[in-house]
């Protein structure tokens, strides 16, 4: 069996850490902790679980504070955690079975977990990501990035695992802390451009500063060169950008712009779909809801996306749109299977109820020569 020290940042976290503790601690062999310049209660709720605690000098860089982390583990693997993270039972089941199944010593050196960005009815994902979580120590892994770092990938030896760690954010605003780092950093780089240009642009996409947003963005998608899912990311709140300003067709431009970059996603082919069903173009945007299904399964890659695109929300607007054209039959056989992902949906049970009602008249009028 393997053995895994679980490596966190934190500040201020006294609300939520002991809750992302109980979700690991009979998991993890060894607990680091180390906190950043908490003003509360953080580093007591931490020493209940591990005497592992250490303090370190914020430098406005995440990544160093994070490979600090790294440096004080002395176990096989490492695994990290926010301090509103937390491992569902379920999850922490799949976790202890994966650390017994993975042989000491072993080919693994990086292990991809899905991430639970947010939550439905019952905890089902309703927003899910991945992320490179749980990496063999000797592998070398490092952070890069003052602010939203990315752990690095080995050369080889990595595997997916179906499993989630689940985002809980508290209310919190940390919006002024992420400009002043971006700001430095791009007074010290000169110029704000790839992943830098990237984090500039989705801080005022948070900040609801669309006009700047999408000015990063096109800038962004300009270049010749950059990460994948960046780009795809770039085009989808380039789109929503538009949106809130009040450009539709440039909203369109913006996610057709996405097959530049990759082959088509169901998340981009649903929201090309709804432009077409707001200028009541039912036949175009069947044919895209339709496309959507088709690439349902087609791995998203390391960026967040609606698992709604990938099951229900195609079937439920197929429906619509069928219902607009007067394809009865059509409607209801795509309610039926919108509503065997999501049984409860009141709407879409309503839904059901007047489509059965319209084929039943479509069935019983007589036909006319």
């Amino acid at each position: 069996m393997i053995t895994i020290s679980l490596c966190m940042i934190v500040k201020n976290e006294e609300r939520t850490l002991a809750r992302c503790l109980d979700s690991v601690s009979g998991i993890v062999d060894e607990i680091i902790i180390v906190d950043t310049g908490s003003s509360d209660r953080t580093m007591d709720v931490a020493a209940q679980y591990t005497d592992q605690v250490y303090t370190y000098e914020w430098q406005d860089d995440f990544a160093a504070a994070r490979n600090y982390s790294f440096e004080q583990a002395t176990q096989e693997y490492i695994l990290w955690l926010d301090a509103d993270d937390v491992l569902l039972p379920g999850d922490q089941a799949k976790l202890q079975a994966l650390k017994e199944q993975l042989p000491s010593d072993g080919e693994t050196e990086a292990v991809v977990l899905n991430y639970t960005l947010a939550e439905g009815v019952k905890a089902s994902p309703l927003v899910t990501d991945r992320r490179n979580r749980l990496v063999k120590r000797s592998a070398g892994c490092r952070w890069h990035g003052r602010l939203h770092e990315q752990l690095s990938f080995p050369r080889s030896g990595v595997m997916t695992a179906d499993i989630a760690v689940t985002h809980r954010r508290e209310a919190s605003n940390h919006s002024a802390r992420n400009v002043r780092i971006l700001r430095k950093w791009i007074a010290e780089e000169g110029v704000a451009q790839g992943r830098l240009l990237f984090y500039y642009a989705g801080e005022c996409y948070d900040r609801k500063r669309y006009g700047a947003a999408v000015q990063g963005y096109e800038k962004l998608l300009q270049e010749p060169q950059g990460y994948r899912e960046d780009r795809l990311i770039a085009c989808a709140r380039l789109a929503e950008c538009y949106e809130r300003l009040g450009k539709p067709s440039y909203k369109l431009r913006a996610l057709l712009q996405s097959f530049q970059f990759d082959l088509p996603h169901a998340d981009f082919c649903c929201a090309i779909a709804s432009c077409f069903q707001e200028r009541q173009e039912h036949m175009t945007a069947i044919y895209w809801y339709m496309q959507a299904l088709d690439v349902g399964t087609r791995d998203p890659g390391f960026r967040p996306v609606p698992t709604a695109c990938r099951t229900w929300l195609p079937h439920a607007r197929l429906s619509l749109s069928y219902a607009q054209l007067g394809h009865w039959e059509q409607a209801l056989k795509h309610n039926i299977q919108a509503l065997a992902y999501v049984p409860t949906d009141p709407g879409l049970l309503n839904n059901r109820e007047k489509l059965e009602t319209m084929v039943r008249q479509a069935t019983s009028e007589p036909h006319q020569d």
